[in-house]
């Protein structure tokens, strides 16, 4: 179980820590806002009450002792004070949520861990959902490297990975497979799919992209 703390309870910030919560995490939340803070004190491990621009406010919050520090407030100088105060006591894993190119600029310049543009990564989960409905999550692993999970059409009932393998004609890794509560590991190119699988693959973009037509 992580530990995370995510300071700004709105929309963006709010989803991720009752997501986390339910994930079996500790979650600590913080906003300036009472009613805000009141509204997830009893969804949240902790839910505390405290000015993110204030540095001895932070410094009290104990935040050392989290694995991770989510900046998810929406106006740019009240994160950029959190983050340069979150660096002054020495935080070392720190992700921000960043609302323009110039936020994303200064963040990168104050060395934070990983830089969050919700709204243009949910774009692109959306248009590759409308592009390649059969798949169902993705993550990117960098490199132009992705591990997708795939669901298995009726159509593709009695083909081999061997065949799926060979109408890529580029390197793609079969990981494992799920099969109606069965996880398979490290399947053989002999292994016969059934409908409903679930597939989980990894390779380069390009190479998944031409596997897609197949899966349809």
């Amino acid at each position: 179980m992580g530990q995370f703390a995510v300071i700004g309870l709105g929309r963006f910030g709010s989803a991720t820590a009752l997501e986390l919560t339910k994930l079996g995490h500790s979650v600590l939340g913080v906003d300036a806002v009472n009613k805000i803070v009141d509204a997830y004190a009893e969804e949240l491990t902790h839910a505390v009450i405290a000015d993110a621009t204030d540095q001895h406010a932070l410094e009290e919050l104990g935040l050392d002792n989290y694995d991770v520090v989510l900046v998810a407030m929406g106006d740019l100088q009240p994160s950029l004070m959190c983050v340069v105060h979150l660096k002054s006591l020495g935080i070392k894993t720190i992700w921000v949520k960043a609302t323009s190119r110039a936020h994303h600029l200064i963040l990168s310049k104050l060395g934070v861990n990983r830089i969050i543009h919700p709204e243009e990564e949910m774009g692109v989960r959306v248009a590759q959902a409308l592009s390649y409905p059969m798949v169902n999550d993705y993550i990117p692993l960098g490199n132009g490297e992705f591990v997708v999970e795939i669901d298995v059409a009726t159509q593709l009932e009695g083909q081999t990975l061997g065949k799926l393998l060979a109408s890529a004609k580029s390197i793609i890794h079969f990981l494992l497979i799920k099969r109606k509560g069965e996880i398979i590991m490290h399947p053989d190119n002999a292994f016969t799919l059934q409908a409903h699988d679930v597939l989980l693959v990894s390779g380069q973009l390009h190479a998944l992209k031409a596997l897609a037509p197949q899966l349809k």
